[in-house]
């Protein structure tokens, strides 16, 4: 007998971050299944598109009293869970990163409770929560209480949990993995651009974050000055923030800047990503590396360190190759090794076939799981 479909609210960051595309992808597949998903958040998700049957969207507004030094983003987000779950008799919340999102839905589940709605919690932590915040006194209390007081706890890696535990305690958390979806990547690649980029058929190598420090872009464009050494090539910069100016200006200084172009933010990350050949993701840290895993799906391997969730992710030898922090001598040398001629199908291959071990298909079961443990631990 099939299990009834569920009435879920999902509450996470709306932006071009790793947890947003996550949760909201997931959200647009758990529709498709046949379930009845409610994303609450403070605008609409960069990912949710225009019209999902079975997909509503409902928009924390956040007012600015005189009172307030702050928005109280929060207490607000409180309120309208309490809304949206009474309004639409939702079975359970799903929200991403411990605070702010657990922290409210675990004070909207207490105010409900006192209206006889029982709603359960799922908490998925993705690393800022954790690596972050988590390293600050003043929040680890507030971690804390999430991850005991959710009904169930996933971590994106085995690191993440690994760290969690580390900081916070034994707690229960299961491992669910980030995904992908096939269907993004069934595109033909925008041929003309490649073509306007590199027009000699140089490989393209690609970079894309938030450039926030973390990610060490100057680390990007020393590598690849160190490669352009040896071999023609060009380097795409997707993305914007902080760091930008400084890897600008490092280009410059290498005088290799008339082979790198800083794109800027894009709507659609696939879409360069398509017409790269390699991926280079040098981060201090990385929880998961969701960008790994849609390189591999547009085909392209990966240059990245060797930290956090990413060796679980990138295989070294054979989806790409994986170096320590700094090391841009290493990456470079690792970089030549892939693009060669006689080793790049057998990278490529294989940076393919490991995207299809994170098909969203592998993971939404998972997850549905753990929704319906949720609503068996709740008494009846």
């Amino acid at each position: 007998m099939t299990a009834a479909p569920l009435r879920i609210g999902i509450v996470c960051y709306p932006t071009y971050g790793g947890s947003g595309v996550v949760a909201t992808e997931l959200g647009k597949a758990l529709a498709d299944q046949g379930h009845e998903v409610h994303f609450i958040t403070y605008t609409q998700p960069v990912r949710l598109g225009s019209f999902h049957p079975r997909v509503f969207y409902h928009e924390v507004e956040v007012s600015k009293y005189p009172l307030f030094d702050y928005p109280p983003y929060e207490l607000v987000l409180t309120s309208k869970m309490v809304e949206v779950a009474t309004a639409y008799a939702l079975d359970l919340l799903h929200v991403h990163y411990a605070i702010p999102h657990a922290s409210a839905a675990l004070n909207a589940r207490r105010i409900l409770a006192k209206q006889g709605h029982r709603l359960p919690v799922v908490t998925t932590l993705h690393g800022t929560d954790i690596t972050l915040l988590g390293q600050d006194g003043s929040f680890k209390p507030s971690i804390c209480d999430a991850m005991e007081e959710s009904d169930v706890v996933t971590a994106v890696s085995d690191d993440l949990k690994r760290v969690s535990l580390e900081t916070f305690g034994e707690h229960p958390i299961e491992v669910v993995p980030n995904f992908i979806c096939p269907s993004h990547f069934q595109r033909e690649p925008n041929a003309s651009f490649k073509e306007e980029l590199s027009p000699s058929g140089a490989p393209v190598l690609c970079h894309i974050s938030n450039f926030r420090p973390v990610k060490r872009v100057c680390d990007v464009v020393a590598m690849f000055a160190l490669l352009r050494a040896s071999k023609e090539a060009k380097l795409l910069m997707v993305g914007d923030g902080p760091d930008r100016a400084a890897a600008e200006r490092r280009a410059l200084e290498l005088r290799i800047a008339e082979d790198v172009v800083f794109l800027g933010k894009v709507k659609n990350p696939i879409e360069p990503l398509l017409i790269s050949d390699l991926l280079v993701l040098p981060s201090e840290t990385e929880s998961f590396g969701l960008v790994a895993l849609e390189a591999f799906a547009a085909g392209a391997p990966v240059i990245s360190t060797d930290v956090g969730g990413l060796p679980e992710v990138n295989l070294q030898g054979k989806t790409g190759m994986l170096r320590p922090v700094g090391d841009v001598e290493g990456m470079a040398e690792d970089a030549l090794h892939v693009l060669d001629s006689a080793n790049f199908p057998r990278f490529q291959k294989a940076a393919l076939g490991r995207a299809e071990a994170f098909h969203i298909h592998k993971i939404l079961p998972l997850y549905e799981a753990l929704y319906r443990r949720a609503l068996a631990s709740q008494p009846s």
